[in-house]
């Protein structure tokens, strides 16, 4: 058992693509090894801006000897086709084969013996084919090279046991050859430590980056990083605003990191805070630092890829250079922006397009506030006019210069300059807050005008894109319409907001149409399914079943509709979960199935539907009667608690079927002999469907 190694040096990965680089590599080496029979032991893979890294331990020295069986000829067949399959094979006679029995008579066998390979030559053999397909998010191709990388590949690695593992790789085209072939040295830090390194296992590679300024771990830059920030946050009695999204970013920028500390200039802190950290973490990959209140300080963390012998001061103060020129930028845009009043930006969004087949951003808004207005009378606390006011003045930032040079503040601004205009608190937030929750992460809305503005806004998007059948498919998906369904789903369930969506659908579908948008019914008719797989989605990491979901969505109400208040519905599902865990509910479901698939067998058959009450006078058996007797009691029982939305007790009354049900499949035979008595076994068991169909459709319910 040996140890391999393999590095692949390329010019700067973009820090998002490194983790899942590095987890690609792993994954596709070890499975081409797996593949050959080569199944080895830990596999650690390692990822820098500037290099991949890959690890395995337990790899054997060689393939294990291996059979090939290969079947020939029937035992009889004609002699030009017995010698054309022992010519194919480089077998001189038919001794070396043997006769077997296989299926349709007896066949001649050859087993030929297959020497293992050594792990070199295998490895030699599947790494060029790794390279060449590496499945980079977006990859380029340079000059005349063939082969496509994340960026110019430079040099690669590859050590077996201490000895190189020989393979080229031709990147060049045809008529321009370029081939890279691997080697056993590599190189450290582009600038502190670039002399080059003999590599002969893991840990003289890891140890000799180390003293060229390389740290290959990103667990342990990402440990340095965070301990010499909160170092020096508290030599300044500061705290570290915590990032971790940004320090994932930065651990990927950096290969040596050096952590410095720069000073904001005093003038700019009377800015927004969300201002002053956007800039320095968007723009510059700075951390924020707070005071012992939690409020944002005067100073900031710089993560250097670079030793000086200054300690970084010409740095900090290059940082800092850079810093003031974009705060200025920020500083001037809001001493602009605050001398218009929100409301005379209106006109200004007339020009900026929302969508070529669903007019302008002015148009949305006018939408936007026309469906919020109407949901509000379903959201408690949520006043019409204070929602439509909200709604007017959601997206009338964008046309602010602060919002055009940094797009991540938009909301947030509006709500500042709201605040600044003496807008109420309620309008002010549901501006900054009608975009949430933009993730699964997000915060959401709670309070009643926000709820009313986010919800119409996503609303209007998805039934617009619905209605011009511009629809997700497959893993594209331009419009973000499955984040804006989950957000819209969160906004209900989290909030207990009661309203139905399909309402919902034709109150903003009204909206586009009085502005002459022609929006086609037919594609809205499978939102609610839309809805119903982003449900299942959000609701996976809870535990809650799919199929327990599809069966409360594909339920017929009484007045025909299908389930589409949310919070019901789950209520619904909830009741139905409990219901089917315990033995009366999985004994049920069990019956409902074979009366189901009965049903379905004997109408296909027949042509024809078994819906409707069983005739009395056609009982012939007790448990028939009793069944009969069984169904009508406990839909009496069920409707009136389904009615006042009481699921527990609607899925107790259902229990009570089960002994009724279990003693009609022992002792009725449903295919009776005689046809009047067989179809009302059959309405019977469609009675069985019908009432478990009050709850939900159990056929949609798997086990």
């Amino acid at each position: 058992m040996g140890e391999f190694l393999l590095e692949l040096l390329s010019e700067e990965i973009p820090a998002r693509m490194q983790t899942r680089a590095s987890d690609d590599l792993r994954r596709l080496v070890s499975d081409k090894l797996t593949e050959a029979g080569l199944a080895h032991g830990k596999a650690e893979a390692y990822a820098t801006p500037r290099r991949l890294a890959l690890r395995l331990e337990g790899l054997p020295a060689q393939q294990p000897d291996r059979e090939i069986e290969v079947k020939g000829p029937r035992v009889g067949a004609p002699e030009n086709v017995l010698q054309a399959f022992l010519k194919a094979r480089g077998l001189s006679g038919i001794e070396a084969c043997e006769q077997r029995e296989s299926g349709r008579g007896a066949f001649w066998f050859y087993v030929e013996r297959v020497a293992g390979r050594p792990a070199p030559a295998v490895l030699a053999d599947l790494l060029p084919q790794v390279i060449a397909g590496f499945p980079w998010p977006k990859s380029m191709r340079w000059a005349h090279d063939r082969v496509t990388w994340v960026r110019p590949l430079r040099n690669i690695v590859a050590v077996f046991d201490g000895e190189l593992v020989p393979f080229e790789i031709d990147l060049g085209a045809p008529n321009r050859p370029h081939r890279m072939a691997s080697g056993q040295e590599t190189f450290g830090h582009r600038f502190l430590g670039p002399q080059s390194l003999v590599v002969s296992n893991f840990q003289t590679y890891k140890a000799r980056l180390a003293v060229r300024q390389v740290m290959l771990d990103p667990a342990e830059r990402r440990h340095t990083i965070r301990k010499n920030a909160e170092r020096l946050a508290r030599s300044e009695s500061l705290s570290l605003t915590a990032d971790e999204a940004l320090l994932d970013e930065v651990v990927g920028l950096v290969e040596w990191p050096v952590v410095l500390m720069g000073r904001i200039d005093a003038g700019f802190m009377d800015l927004p805070p969300e201002v002053l950290t956007t800039v320095m973490r968007s723009h510059q990959k700075y951390f924020a630092l707070e005071d012992s209140h939690g409020r944002l300080a005067p100073r900031f963390i710089i993560v250097s890829n670079m030793e000086t012998r200054d300690q970084g001061a010409t740095i900090v103060q290059g940082n800092e250079r850079v810093l003031r020129a974009r705060l200025a930028d920020a500083q001037f845009f809001w001493d602009q922006d605050r001398k218009a009043r929100l409301e005379s930006r209106l006109s200004a969004l007339a020009p900026i397009v929302f969508h070529a087949k669903l007019g302008s951003v002015a148009e949305k808004v006018e939408r936007v506030a026309s469906v919020a207005a109407r949901l509000a009378a379903c959201i408690p606390g949520a006043e019409e006019t204070v929602v439509r006011r909200a709604a007017r003045l959601a997206k009338a930032d964008l046309t602010t210069g602060m919002v055009g040079e940094f797009p991540e503040l938009q909301g947030i601004m509006g709500r500042y300059y709201a605040r600044l205009e003496g807008e109420t608190p309620d309008v002010a937030n549901a501006i900054a807050e009608h975009y949430a929750p933009a993730g699964p992460h997000d915060k959401c809305p709670t309070a009643p005008v926000s709820i009313a503005v986010a919800l119409a806004d996503k609303l209007d998007t998805l039934v617009g894109f619905w209605g011009v059948d511009e629809k997700p498919t497959g893993s594209r998906d331009p419009f973000a319409l499955r984040r804006a369904a989950l957000g819209a789903i969160r906004l209900i369930l989290e909030n207990g907001i009661r309203c139905h969506l399909l309402e919902s659908f034709d109150v903003a579908s009204t909206a586009y149409e009085a502005q002459g948008v022609d929006i086609r019914i037919e594609p809205l008719r499978d939102l609610l399914d839309f809805f119903a797989d982003r449900l299942k989605v959000a609701l996976k990491e809870k535990g809650v079943r799919h199929d327990l979901i599809a069966a409360v969505f594909a339920l017929k109400l009484a007045d025909g509709r299908r389930e589409d208040d949310l919070v019901r519905l789950m209520r619904r599902v909830d009741a139905l979960a409990d219901f089917i865990a315990g033995e009366d509910g999985a004994n049920l479901l069990t019956s409902s199935k074979r009366a189901g698939n009965i049903l379905r067998i004997e109408e296909k058959k027949d042509a024809k539907s078994y819906d409707g009450p069983a005739d009395p006078s056609l009982l012939a058996l007790p448990e028939e009667s009793a069944l009969a007797e069984a169904l009508a009691t406990v839909r009496a029982a069920a409707e009136p608690a389904i009615a006042r939305e009481d699921f527990g007790a609607a899925m107790a009354a259902l229990a009570r079927l089960r002994a009724p049900v279990d003693a009609f499949f022992d002792k009725v035979t449903v295919n009776s002999d005689d046809p009047a008595q067989r179809a009302n076994r059959l309405r019977l068991l469609s009675r069985i469907r019908a009432t478990l169909g009050i709850v939900a459709d159990f056929s949609k319910i798997e086990g």
